[in-house]
């Protein structure tokens, strides 16, 4: 089975049980409101299962349970001191996830109710506090509000509702080692996609699928099998940082996200990927207006920012060093390339970086065209142009384009072209990549070969001769010339349907005399 229709199935499980619990939720709450409490107690259990996994370890040359070790305050104080240092939090064993599911389980006789949990997720973010993992847990479930009326009017009402999703939660298959697929990503994007339609939000801001999060992730680390730290300004759930950590051994990951949920959603899924918090650094706050790694230089940047998004392109940019030197700032209703420009500005000496962004980046004009002259002729950072295929990400149907910056590159280095749009695997509601269709961009990219209709190594002769315009079937014909028409056989044939067509006029004619007509 391949990756891709590993990840099919796997899909197809996850969305039957989110099926399950968003029926269990539908009627009590607005539709946008279920990935708040489904991708919220989806972490809660895996905050739990690490802490109990890791204190019975620790537990079993003493044969005493998680829960016996914790009544014993000697045992309980070092137990909680190891847990801060390893893990960075502790969910206490009375707030285990497995015990709520002991307790559900038993019926009307069982002590859970939603005030237990609320008590634990109140514990988690408590016993970070003064920890050196504070900043990583604050917050985390702030979303998730436990008192809202829309649960239900009695605590009896929300108990019971929550444990109906506690008990569908449990049955999510998400720490085994051949799970191909980004469980809080998919389950966010699937719930937008089925139920959030009209919250104001596309998935597409922040989720980006798998393969094509594959193709970044392998253009980034192409030739290494470690890289000292990857950024991406523009993080959403953080998907796209860790298909990267699944190429190359990451030492760092860095990320920035506005929407301060699907920030809460990248820091848990940083630590549900087993990413313990001393490794990542996620910040809250605008990459643009508010950059919070300024002064620091990545190996690897990986990018999927919001398309044609509005920015302030205040005069005071003019003096910002990601921005100075260009002479011109990107319009205010299309940010693309002041996240490039962002991006290029965090990329270290030595590094690569791989941006998706929609196809007008290659071709319009203003001060686009001057950024883009500069960032070519001036710089030479400009390593490739990958088209991809339209209605491949959730929320636009348009097509996308992958651009690769180095700046390592030599003066006769070539841009290479690959237009990869038409080689996609047609799906009911979005197209698909194939394992076969990543394999082939990867293999070209890698080569950097000219490949009739598919791939051209433009120099950078070429492109000045284009007046730096990028658009790709500037460079790479995909034009398929039609066979020549036969005209005289055409008049032919139409005169023989002309005759055709009197012969039965002439045989209808009898008949209808026959009949009287």
């Amino acid at each position: 089975m391949t990756s891709s229709e590993k990840q099919r199935l796997q899909q197809a499980e996850l969305h039957k049980k989110l099926w399950s619990m968003a029926n269990d939720l539908r009627g009590q709450m607005d539709a946008s409101e279920f990935k708040d409490y489904i991708l919220g107690l989806i972490f809660y259990r895996y905050l739990s299962e690490k802490v109990e996994a890791r204190a019975n370890v620790l537990l079993k040359e003493d044969n005493y349970s998680y829960a016996d070790a914790w009544k014993n305050e000697e045992y309980r104080d070092d137990l909680a001191e190891y847990l801060i240092d390893e893990l960075g939090y502790v969910v206490e064993p009375q707030f285990l996830f497995s015990h709520f599911m002991e307790e559900i389980k038993k019926g009307a006789n069982g002590s859970f109710d939603i005030e237990m949990l609320q008590n634990g997720v109140k514990a988690i973010e408590s016993s970070t506090l003064g920890a050196d993992s504070q900043d990583d847990f604050q917050h985390l479930f702030d979303d998730m509000d436990l008192t809202s009326s829309r649960l239900g009017r009695t605590v009896k009402d929300r108990t019971n509702l929550i444990s109906k999703v506690i008990v569908n939660i449990a049955d999510i298959p998400f720490l085994q080692d051949d799970v191909e697929i980004d469980v809080l990503g998919d389950a966010y994007e699937y719930m937008i996609s089925q139920f959030a339609a009209n919250a104001g939000k596309k998935a597409g801001e922040f989720y980006t699928p798998q393969q094509v999060s594959k193709i970044l992730a392998k253009i980034v680390t192409a030739g290494k099998t470690e890289i000292k730290d990857v950024y991406d300004g523009a993080c959403g759930s953080g998907s796209l940082l860790l298909r990267v950590g699944k190429e190359a051994k990451v030492h760092k990951y860095y990320g920035q996200e506005k929407v301060s949920t699907t920030y809460n959603l990248a820091r848990m899924n940083m630590l549900l990927h087993d990413v313990p918090y001393q490794r990542f650094d996620i910040r809250n706050a605008d990459t643009l207006e508010e950059p919070q790694h300024i002064d620091q230089r990545f190996e690897a940047i990986v990018a999927n920012p919001p398309y044609s998004a509005n920015w302030s392109a205040d005069n005071k940019f003019k003096e910002d060093e990601r921005f100075s030197a260009y002479a011109k700032l990107a319009p205010k209703s299309k940010a693309d390339f002041a996240f490039i420009q962002h991006f290029i500005h965090q990329l270290d000496g030595n590094g690569t970086m791989a941006v998706v962004l929609p196809h007008g980046v290659l071709f319009r004009g203003a001060a686009e065209a001057a950024i883009r002259r500069y960032l070519i002729e001036e710089k030479n950072y400009l390593d490739a142009v990958i088209g991809l295929p339209a209605n491949i990400f959730y929320g636009t149907s348009i097509p996308t384009s992958i651009l690769v910056f180095k700046k390592c590159r030599k003066q006769d280095d070539n841009v290479l072209f690959i237009d990869a749009s038409n080689e996609f695997e047609k799906g009911k509601n979005q197209n698909r990549l194939t394992d076969e269709n990543v394999n082939k961009i990867i293999e070209t990219f890698q080569n950097r070969e000219t490949i009739d209709k598919y791939s051209y190594a433009a120099t950078l002769e070429d492109i000045k001769d284009n007046d730096y315009n990028l658009n790709i079937p500037r460079y790479v014909d995909t034009f398929e010339e039609e066979e020549p028409i036969d005209l005289q056989g055409v008049v032919r044939r139409l005169e023989e349907i002309d005759k055709e067509i009197a012969e039965v006029d002439s045989e209808l004619e009898k008949y209808f005399k026959e009949l009287g007509v």
